[in-house]
Protein backbone atom coordinates (compact mmCIF):
# COMPACT_ATOMS: atom_id res chain seq x y z
CA UNK A 1 0.00 0.00 0.00
CA UNK A 2 1.58 3.08 -0.90
CA UNK A 3 1.78 5.94 1.47
CA UNK A 4 2.94 9.86 1.14
CA UNK A 5 4.75 11.78 4.42
CA UNK A 6 6.38 14.83 4.70
CA UNK A 7 9.37 15.65 5.73
CA UNK A 8 10.51 19.08 7.68
CA UNK A 9 14.12 20.66 6.57
CA UNK A 10 16.24 23.37 6.65
CA UNK A 11 17.52 24.88 3.14
CA UNK A 12 21.22 24.52 4.11
CA UNK A 13 23.26 21.76 1.91
CA UNK A 14 24.21 20.10 5.25
CA UNK A 15 20.66 20.22 6.79
CA UNK A 16 19.36 18.82 2.98
CA UNK A 17 22.02 16.36 3.13
CA UNK A 18 21.01 15.20 6.10
CA UNK A 19 17.31 14.66 4.89
CA UNK A 20 17.98 13.24 2.18
CA UNK A 21 19.86 10.49 3.72
CA UNK A 22 16.93 9.96 5.93
CA UNK A 23 14.51 10.26 2.80
CA UNK A 24 16.57 7.73 1.43
CA UNK A 25 16.53 4.97 4.01
CA UNK A 26 12.82 5.03 4.67
CA UNK A 27 12.02 4.31 1.07
CA UNK A 28 14.71 1.92 1.27
CA UNK A 29 13.07 0.02 4.00
CA UNK A 30 9.18 0.66 3.25
CA UNK A 31 8.91 0.30 -0.32
CA UNK A 32 5.55 2.05 -1.92
CA UNK A 33 6.68 5.01 0.88
CA UNK A 34 6.72 8.10 -0.76
CA UNK A 35 8.82 11.16 1.12
CA UNK A 36 8.59 14.53 0.31
CA UNK A 37 10.71 17.23 1.30
CA UNK A 38 9.44 20.75 2.51
CA UNK A 39 12.13 23.51 2.82
CA UNK A 40 11.66 25.86 6.25
CA UNK A 41 13.79 28.88 6.83
CA UNK A 42 14.77 29.43 10.82
CA UNK A 43 16.06 32.00 12.18
CA UNK A 44 19.62 31.15 12.60
CA UNK A 45 19.38 30.91 8.65
CA UNK A 46 18.33 34.41 8.65
CA UNK A 47 20.28 36.28 11.76
CA UNK A 48 23.97 35.62 10.33
CA UNK A 49 25.33 39.11 11.57
CA UNK A 50 25.30 38.44 15.04
CA UNK A 51 27.31 35.67 17.06
CA UNK A 52 25.35 32.97 18.63
CA UNK A 53 26.35 33.69 22.45
CA UNK A 54 25.05 37.35 21.61
CA UNK A 55 21.33 36.08 20.96
CA UNK A 56 21.60 34.85 24.78
CA UNK A 57 17.85 33.00 25.46
CA UNK A 58 16.75 33.91 21.94
CA UNK A 59 18.80 31.83 20.52
CA UNK A 60 17.13 28.60 22.02
CA UNK A 61 15.71 26.78 19.54
CA UNK A 62 17.28 29.00 16.83
CA UNK A 63 17.62 26.26 14.16
CA UNK A 64 14.26 24.22 15.16
CA UNK A 65 11.36 26.55 16.35
CA UNK A 66 9.89 26.50 12.93
CA UNK A 67 10.55 23.39 11.98
CA UNK A 68 8.76 22.24 15.15
CA UNK A 69 5.82 24.21 14.23
CA UNK A 70 5.51 22.70 11.46
CA UNK A 71 5.10 19.64 12.63
CA UNK A 72 2.49 20.66 15.34
CA UNK A 73 0.41 22.30 12.87
CA UNK A 74 0.64 19.26 10.16
CA UNK A 75 2.51 20.69 7.67
CA UNK A 76 4.93 18.41 7.84
CA UNK A 77 5.12 14.60 9.22
CA UNK A 78 8.27 14.81 10.69
CA UNK A 79 11.83 16.80 11.05
CA UNK A 80 15.58 15.74 10.93
CA UNK A 81 17.91 17.66 12.99
CA UNK A 82 21.10 17.85 13.62
CA UNK A 83 20.99 16.41 17.32
CA UNK A 84 23.64 19.71 18.74
CA UNK A 85 20.83 21.87 17.63
CA UNK A 86 18.53 20.30 18.99
CA UNK A 87 17.09 21.74 23.12
CA UNK A 88 16.53 19.64 25.94
CA UNK A 89 12.99 20.31 26.44
CA UNK A 90 10.69 19.40 23.39
CA UNK A 91 7.84 20.91 22.66
CA UNK A 92 4.09 19.52 24.25
CA UNK A 93 3.19 16.84 21.94
CA UNK A 94 6.44 16.08 20.12
CA UNK A 95 9.21 13.78 20.73
CA UNK A 96 12.76 12.39 19.12
CA UNK A 97 11.89 9.34 17.29
CA UNK A 98 14.88 8.39 16.13
CA UNK A 99 18.66 9.07 16.44
CA UNK A 100 20.60 7.74 13.97
CA UNK A 101 23.89 5.85 14.04
CA UNK A 102 26.59 8.39 15.12
CA UNK A 103 28.72 10.03 12.75
CA UNK A 104 32.45 11.30 13.51
CA UNK A 105 31.77 13.31 16.99
CA UNK A 106 34.93 15.15 17.26
CA UNK A 107 35.52 18.89 16.21
CA UNK A 108 38.13 18.80 13.26
CA UNK A 109 40.72 21.82 12.35
CA UNK A 110 40.87 23.68 9.07
CA UNK A 111 43.67 25.48 8.77
CA UNK A 112 45.52 27.54 6.00
CA UNK A 113 48.55 25.56 3.92
CA UNK A 114 51.52 25.20 5.70
CA UNK A 115 50.22 23.92 8.63
CA UNK A 116 49.78 20.55 9.91
CA UNK A 117 48.45 20.31 12.96
CA UNK A 118 46.81 22.67 16.31
CA UNK A 119 50.16 22.66 17.82
CA UNK A 120 51.45 24.41 14.50
CA UNK A 121 49.19 27.23 14.97
CA UNK A 122 51.59 29.88 15.29
CA UNK A 123 51.25 32.55 18.49
CA UNK A 124 48.50 35.34 17.86
CA UNK A 125 47.16 33.08 15.15
CA UNK A 126 43.66 33.83 13.91
CA UNK A 127 41.25 30.72 14.67
CA UNK A 128 37.36 30.97 13.53
CA UNK A 129 34.83 29.47 16.10
CA UNK A 130 31.03 30.84 17.24
CA UNK A 131 31.38 28.28 19.70
CA UNK A 132 31.53 29.40 23.70
CA UNK A 133 32.93 25.83 24.01
CA UNK A 134 35.41 25.50 21.15
CA UNK A 135 36.30 29.19 22.70
CA UNK A 136 36.61 27.91 26.24
CA UNK A 137 38.60 24.60 25.56
CA UNK A 138 41.11 26.24 22.66
CA UNK A 139 41.65 29.12 25.35
CA UNK A 140 42.89 27.02 27.83
CA UNK A 141 45.64 24.79 25.71
CA UNK A 142 46.02 27.83 23.49
CA UNK A 143 45.97 31.44 25.28
CA UNK A 144 47.98 32.90 22.65
CA UNK A 145 45.52 32.41 20.09
CA UNK A 146 43.17 35.07 18.85
CA UNK A 147 39.46 33.92 18.36
CA UNK A 148 36.45 35.50 16.23
CA UNK A 149 33.37 34.12 15.95
CA UNK A 150 32.31 32.79 12.05
CA UNK A 151 29.01 32.44 11.21
CA UNK A 152 27.32 30.96 7.96
CA UNK A 153 27.05 27.54 6.47
CA UNK A 154 30.08 25.08 5.80
CA UNK A 155 30.29 26.57 2.50
CA UNK A 156 30.64 29.89 3.35
CA UNK A 157 33.29 29.39 6.12
CA UNK A 158 35.57 27.29 4.13
CA UNK A 159 35.57 30.51 1.95
CA UNK A 160 36.53 32.98 4.57
CA UNK A 161 39.22 30.54 5.84
CA UNK A 162 40.57 30.98 2.07
CA UNK A 163 40.10 34.11 1.10
CA UNK A 164 42.67 34.66 4.07
CA UNK A 165 40.67 36.70 6.83
CA UNK A 166 41.30 33.30 9.37
CA UNK A 167 44.27 31.00 10.04
CA UNK A 168 42.54 28.31 10.40
CA UNK A 169 38.56 27.63 11.68
CA UNK A 170 36.88 24.44 13.75
CA UNK A 171 34.04 22.55 12.50
CA UNK A 172 32.39 19.58 13.41
CA UNK A 173 33.67 16.44 11.11
CA UNK A 174 30.69 14.93 10.99
CA UNK A 175 29.58 17.87 8.92
CA UNK A 176 32.69 18.12 6.69
CA UNK A 177 32.57 14.02 5.82
CA UNK A 178 29.05 14.03 5.43
CA UNK A 179 29.29 17.44 2.82
CA UNK A 180 32.83 15.46 1.30
CA UNK A 181 34.99 17.90 2.86
CA UNK A 182 36.80 15.70 4.45
CA UNK A 183 40.39 16.04 2.49
CA UNK A 184 39.95 19.77 3.59
CA UNK A 185 40.63 18.72 7.76
CA UNK A 186 43.96 19.68 9.16
CA UNK A 187 43.70 17.58 11.98
CA UNK A 188 40.69 15.69 13.66
CA UNK A 189 40.97 17.26 17.68
CA UNK A 190 41.19 14.60 20.33
CA UNK A 191 38.39 14.58 23.07
CA UNK A 192 41.07 15.32 25.22
CA UNK A 193 41.79 18.36 23.99
CA UNK A 194 38.04 19.84 22.95
CA UNK A 195 35.30 17.77 23.97
CA UNK A 196 32.41 17.56 21.71
CA UNK A 197 28.90 19.09 21.89
CA UNK A 198 26.02 17.26 23.41
CA UNK A 199 24.77 15.02 20.59
CA UNK A 200 27.65 15.96 17.94
CA UNK A 201 27.64 13.72 14.90
CA UNK A 202 23.89 12.20 15.42
CA UNK A 203 20.70 12.84 13.58
CA UNK A 204 17.71 13.05 15.41
CA UNK A 205 14.15 12.79 13.75
CA UNK A 206 11.51 14.54 15.77
CA UNK A 207 8.06 13.54 15.42
CA UNK A 208 4.49 14.31 16.95
CA UNK A 209 4.52 11.67 19.99
CA UNK A 210 1.11 10.18 19.54
CA UNK A 211 2.06 9.97 15.39
CA UNK A 212 1.66 5.80 15.42
CA UNK A 213 2.53 5.63 11.69
CA UNK A 214 4.99 7.66 11.94
CA UNK A 215 6.97 6.77 14.83
CA UNK A 216 7.04 3.36 13.34
CA UNK A 217 8.52 4.39 10.16
CA UNK A 218 11.41 6.26 11.68
CA UNK A 219 12.01 3.76 14.46
CA UNK A 220 13.47 1.30 12.24
CA UNK A 221 16.36 4.17 11.96
CA UNK A 222 17.21 4.32 15.40
CA UNK A 223 20.18 2.99 16.70
CA UNK A 224 20.37 1.93 19.84
CA UNK A 225 24.34 2.44 21.12
CA UNK A 226 24.20 6.04 19.56
CA UNK A 227 20.34 6.73 21.54
CA UNK A 228 21.71 5.78 25.04
CA UNK A 229 24.94 7.40 24.53
CA UNK A 230 23.09 10.58 23.47
CA UNK A 231 20.26 9.84 26.38
CA UNK A 232 23.42 10.47 28.95
CA UNK A 233 24.73 13.69 27.50
CA UNK A 234 21.54 14.97 26.82
CA UNK A 235 20.58 14.10 30.58
CA UNK A 236 23.95 15.85 31.91
CA UNK A 237 22.88 18.49 29.86
CA UNK A 238 19.62 18.90 31.59
CA UNK A 239 20.65 18.08 34.76
CA UNK A 240 23.00 21.35 34.34
CA UNK A 241 20.00 23.95 32.84
CA UNK A 242 22.63 24.75 30.37
CA UNK A 243 21.66 25.81 27.28
CA UNK A 244 23.63 28.56 24.57
CA UNK A 245 25.30 30.35 27.05
CA UNK A 246 27.93 28.56 29.39
CA UNK A 247 30.18 26.47 27.90
CA UNK A 248 29.28 22.47 28.45
CA UNK A 249 30.58 19.64 26.28
CA UNK A 250 29.87 15.65 26.99
CA UNK A 251 30.74 12.38 25.21
CA UNK A 252 29.87 9.38 26.31
CA UNK A 253 31.18 6.05 24.64
CA UNK A 254 29.40 2.64 24.93
CA UNK A 255 31.61 -0.63 24.79
CA UNK A 256 29.50 -4.03 25.22
CA UNK A 257 26.87 -3.08 27.67
CA UNK A 258 28.69 -0.14 29.22
CA UNK A 259 29.11 3.51 29.64
CA UNK A 260 31.89 5.47 30.07
CA UNK A 261 30.24 9.45 30.08
CA UNK A 262 32.48 12.62 30.16
CA UNK A 263 31.61 15.70 30.80
CA UNK A 264 32.93 20.06 31.66
CA UNK A 265 31.71 22.72 32.23
CA UNK A 266 34.00 26.10 31.42
CA UNK A 267 34.23 29.88 31.30
CA UNK A 268 33.72 31.52 28.63
CA UNK A 269 37.32 32.95 28.89
CA UNK A 270 38.87 29.05 29.82
CA UNK A 271 40.21 29.98 32.98
CA UNK A 272 38.03 27.51 34.99
CA UNK A 273 37.13 23.95 33.63
CA UNK A 274 35.66 21.41 36.01
CA UNK A 275 35.58 17.87 34.09
CA UNK A 276 34.42 14.93 35.10
CA UNK A 277 33.55 10.87 34.13
CA UNK A 278 31.28 8.49 35.27
CA UNK A 279 30.67 4.56 34.11
CA UNK A 280 28.09 2.35 34.44
CA UNK A 281 25.65 0.11 32.80
CA UNK A 282 24.33 1.01 29.33
CA UNK A 283 21.18 1.06 29.92
CA UNK A 284 20.95 3.55 32.82
CA UNK A 285 22.11 5.92 30.51
CA UNK A 286 19.76 9.11 31.66
CA UNK A 287 20.74 8.18 35.41
CA UNK A 288 24.74 8.91 34.66
CA UNK A 289 23.90 11.91 32.90
CA UNK A 290 22.34 13.36 35.96
CA UNK A 291 24.41 11.72 38.22
CA UNK A 292 27.91 13.41 36.43
CA UNK A 293 25.88 16.98 36.45
CA UNK A 294 25.48 16.10 40.38
CA UNK A 295 29.12 15.77 41.01
CA UNK A 296 30.25 18.87 38.85
CA UNK A 297 27.72 20.94 40.36
CA UNK A 298 28.98 19.81 43.50
CA UNK A 299 33.01 20.51 42.04
CA UNK A 300 31.75 24.11 41.74
CA UNK A 301 30.55 23.97 38.10
CA UNK A 302 27.23 26.00 39.81
CA UNK A 303 29.29 29.21 39.86
CA UNK A 304 30.23 29.29 36.60
CA UNK A 305 26.80 28.37 35.56
CA UNK A 306 25.47 31.43 37.82
CA UNK A 307 27.50 33.52 35.92
CA UNK A 308 26.39 32.42 32.60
Amino acid sequence: MSQTITIGTRGSKLALWQTNWVKGELERLNPGLQVNLEIISTKGDRVLDVSLPKLGEQGKGLFTKELEEAIREHRVDLAVHSLKDLPTELPAGLHIGAISMREDVRDALVARRGIQSFSELPQNALLGTSSLRRQAQIRAARPDLRLEPIRGNVDTRLRKLDDGQFDAIILAAAGLHRLGFAERITEHLSPRLVLPAVGQGALAIETRSDDDGVNELVGHLNHEATWLACQAERAFLKGLGGGCLVPIAAHAVIESSSLNLTGLVASTDGSEIVRGTVAGASEEAEALGKRLAEELIAQGADRILARG
